[in-house]
Formats: C-alpha cells, structure tokens, sequence
C-alpha cells in the first residue's frame, strides 16, 4: 500500500477491484482546507476514463506487473498466438482482448504482454511498424509538392491517410499509437 501522494504518471493501481492505469495525477492543497491528489486513470478491464479524488492521507495498492516480450506468431478465426521469446511458452489472447492492436500484428512482431497475477492485461505493439500498402489509389505526378492525402489499406486490413506519391505495394512506417503514416520503410 502506499500513500496516494505517491500515485504517479503511469503507474497501474488497484482501486475498486479493479486496474487502473494513472494518466494524471496534480497533487493540490487549497488554502484553508486539507490536500488531495486529483486522478485521471484508465480502467484496464473496460477502457474507460474515471476521476477521482483521494484525500493526501488514503492508501492505494500499487499493482505488481509482470511485461514480458513476446513474438506474434499467427492468427486464427479466433484467437492470436503469442510465443515468449526468453521460455518459449504461447499464450492464445482472444481477438476481443487484443483489440486495436490487431491492425498492426504482422508475423514476428516484437510485442509487449502485461500480466497481473499471471493473467494477461494487455498487449502493445511497438512504437511503430512497417506495414505493406494492398490498396490505394494511383499515384499523382508532381504530388510531393501538394499537402493531400490519399487513403491506403495496409497488409492488416488498417486503412491510414497517405501522401499522394506512395504508390500500392510499397512498404510505409506507421505510428502505432495515433495510427498515422510517417515515412517510406
């Protein structure tokens, strides 16, 4: 347990029975009244936004978590295959529990599996991946000068905004956390 005063940016805490991800925390003391630590956090289960007020003297539990790196193996109908790259052993992670991160899984990325209590909380990509464009439109001649973008449909089925000059079967780098083009690979 610790003092809600210590509640930081980006830790995860048990609060309600449940997870939560810390997103901001301001810590303030009104003039005449006592302090409190304000939070926005993520419920890890749900994905919704909560606020909450803790008085500077209540105890959270910081939750214990356990990343390990693993490997995107394949995917069924149902299921994606993730291989632990230090032991070997797979975990099957539902499509529903993978979520957005399934428009980047390509075979052999590096991922990230967060466990609590030996149950997985949560998989995230890399910071960006190499994609191959399936679908787009023709390229424009003299189109690096213009700002307009096309739509392009990757190799996961993920559809992102692209310069006019990129062409169908070229590989782009996308950004995974805003889902964007950001350059040629």
């Amino acid at each position: 347990m610790i003092s809600a005063t210590q509640i930081r940016t980006g830790m995860v805490i048990k609060f309600n029975n449940d997870l939560y991800s810390v997103f901001t925390m301001t810590h303030r003391t009104p003039g005449n009244l006592r302090g409190f630590v304000q939070v926005k956090m993520r419920n890890l289960r749900s994905g919704s936004m909560n606020e909450h007020r803790f008085a500077s003297e209540d105890k959270v539990e910081k939750a214990i978590m356990d990343e390990q790196k693993m490997e995107f193996m394949y995917k069924d109908t149902e299921y994606f295959y993730f291989m632990n790259t230090e032991n070997y052993e797979q975990v099957q992670l539902s499509a529903d529990f993978v979520g957005d991160s399934a428009n980047y899984m390509i075979d052999n990325l590096p991922v990230t599996v967060t466990f609590y209590e030996g149950k997985p909380i949560s998989v995230e990509p890399p910071p960006t991946v190499d994609l191959k464009i399936v679908e787009t439109e023709p390229g424009l001649k003299g189109a690096s000068v213009s700002n307009v973008g096309k739509l392009a449909t990757l190799e996961t089925g993920l559809v992102v905004s692209v310069p006019q000059f990129i062409e169908q079967g070229e590989r782009i780098r996308v950004n995974t956390a805003e889902a964007t083009y950001m350059e040629r690979a």
